[in-house]
């Protein structure tokens, strides 16, 4: 179990340049297991029909990574089914067995935001940090007592030259990196 999982929650992957330069420096790392979940669930999640598969992956992975392009300060529709679906299964349904098993896993966010940096604080246009923005995921880790790692943001997403793109993925390959050397507490045991 000593495989990393990317959770790609991207609506329009296949027009991305940001995200597809993370996920292709992501490919480089052959211990990454990517999975491209509005591919997977093109109509959306069901708790009864998708909820024991995904739940199956998430416990099979040793570490996750939840990689989305922000939007309108959040996360995608997709990923917050899945937190709907998969960890409510997880946490209320079954949570001495699923839910147990994601404790001490570690747990990281890679997302894309269109605008600059300073434009996320408080004195800045959107008046919030991505670390306020991302609140709500880092709560649901605790909830969990998954270890929350710290985040990959990259921010000016959709307007960076292919050169700037290359070097996020290069920084993007390194966090993975350093991200695979965090153990968790199923692999420390």
């Amino acid at each position: 179990m000593s495989r990393t999982i990317i959770l790609l929650f991207h609506p329009n992957f296949a027009r991305s340049r940001a995200n597809a330069a993370l996920i292709e420096a992501a490919w480089s790392n052959l211990d990454v297991e990517i999975v491209d979940m509005y591919g997977c669930h093109p109509g959306g999640l069901d708790m009864i029909r998708d909820g024991e598969a995904e739940a199956q992956r998430l416990m099979a992975a040793a570490r996750v990574v939840l990689q989305f392009p922000m939007q309108w300060y959040s996360t995608p529709a997709l990923l917050k089914s899945w937190q709907d679906t998969v960890l409510t299964r997880m946490g209320y349904i079954h949570p001495a067995t699923e839910g147990a098993a994601l404790e001490g896993k570690p747990l990281m966010v890679a997302t894309t935001m269109g605008a600059e940096e300073e434009t996320y604080r408080p004195e800045g246009r959107n008046g919030i940090t991505v670390p306020e923005l991302l609140a709500p995921l880092r709560t649901t880790a605790l909830r969990f007592a998954m270890t929350w790692c710290e985040p990959f943001l990259l921010y000016r997403a959709n307007d960076r030259s292919d050169a700037e793109l290359a070097a996020a993925g290069d920084r993007y390959r390194e966090a993975l990196g350093s991200f695979a050397g965090v153990s968790s507490a199923r692999e420390a045991a």
